[in-house]
């Protein structure tokens, strides 16, 4: 019999571009990757149950009460049981769910007692932005320290040297982006093979961004026998398929549906002048923000000199509109249309918040 891989060698290009075979019958369509069957968690009836009940290094218990972590949150509570006892996770939490230290704690514990070698680290998160990578460290960092494991990132955008510098030191726990990763692994300043443990973070965005293929790469270069954790806002298309050929016998969780909102967050739009954007950011704080829906200040009237703008004072006459420069005789406030502070217009766009 022929097997498919044959049968589509065998077919001409003309009839594969056009996805009819020579017969000039449809092509059969190719079958969806379907999502893994999806377990909604809920608080026991006894109640939600303590770190420590969660199975967590009493080192690790010590930490978290101490930064003021009292109770997990449902992610953490629904996941952790499984990845303490090694088992390849799927775990669907968005943003504000708690899903950070859900699969930060679960690598930390399985990596305690043990050391790094130079350029192999143990541990290894996945995530698609070097800004994710920083809130990963920042948050594990720390507790990364109470049970005596290093922390760090390899990310694009900052010293290639000072991060092999590091990796040369060894690494247990390393958080990357794709893409600087496969350079580290390109040029050997980083070894995979040791790698025990890997979590994927929003592999529905690394998929959206087209990090996959680099994804696939860097997972094909740690063993295939190690614990893989993967967490996602959505269960399917790309996403499914990375866990039908990564990770085995994985067990699913999460703790609302797919379209429910997250209740930890508030969005705020102020709708305000260019010219006095950061002087209303830095007088807006969050915490009063969260609650309120009153208007922002006004920025009507709001001075448009290009050097005094965030200015305590905007109104006030820039210093720089009365010094004359040498060799133009202008004022460096006059290039480029820029006018001084003592001439102030009233902005099209008054500055108001819209609160959800």
């Amino acid at each position: 019999m022929t097997s498919p891989s044959t049968r589509r060698a065998s077919a001409s290009p003309r009839s594969r571009r056009r996805g009819r075979p020579r017969d000039g019958r449809p092509a059969p369509a190719a079958p969806a990757v379907a999502a893994p069957a999806e377990v909604l968690w809920a608080v026991p009836d006894t109640g939600m149950p303590t770190f420590a009940e969660l199975g967590l290094p009493a080192a690790l218990v010590t930490a978290l009460t101490t930064g003021g972590f009292a109770q997990p949150f449902p992610i953490q509570a629904a996941t952790l049981p499984d990845t303490l006892a090694g088992r390849d996770l799927l775990g669907r939490g968005q943003t504000g769910s708690g899903k950070t230290l859900a699969f930060g704690l679960a690598l930390l514990a399985r990596l305690a007692g043990g050391r790094a070698a130079p350029r192999r680290p143990r541990g290894l998160v996945l995530v698609p932005t070097r800004e994710l990578a920083q809130q990963v460290v920042d948050a594990l960092a720390p507790f990364g320290r109470a049970l005596g494991l290093t922390v760090t990132s390899v990310v694009g955008g900052l010293s290639f040297n000072r991060q092999a510098a590091e990796l040369d030191r060894g690494v247990d726990l390393l958080v990357a982006t794709p893409g600087r990763l496969t350079d580290h692994t390109t040029q050997r300043t980083c070894d995979l093979s040791g790698v025990t443990i890997t979590a994927l973070d929003e592999a529905d965005r690394m998929a959206d961004m087209g990090f996959l293929p680099q994804v696939r790469a860097i997972l094909d270069l740690t063993p295939s026998d190690g614990q893989r954790l993967l967490f996602s806002a959505t269960l399917d298309g790309d996403v499914a398929a990375l866990v039908r050929r990564y990770l085995t016998d994985p067990v699913t969780r999460a703790v609302a549906s797919a379209t429910a909102q997250v209740e930890t967050m508030d969005h705020h739009v102020l709708i305000v002048d260019p010219v006095a954007k950061l002087r209303i950011v830095a007088r807006w704080p969050p915490a009063r923000a969260a609650r309120s829906s009153s208007p922002a200040p006004s920025t009507a009237s709001t001075g448009s000199c290009a050097c005094c703008a965030g200015r305590a004072s905007p109104r006030a006459r820039c210093t720089a509109a009365r010094r004359r420069t040498p060799a133009t005789g202008r004022s460096p406030s006059s290039r480029r249309g820029a006018r001084p502070c003592s001439s102030p217009r009233t902005s099209p766009r008054a500055a108001s918040t819209s609160t959800t």
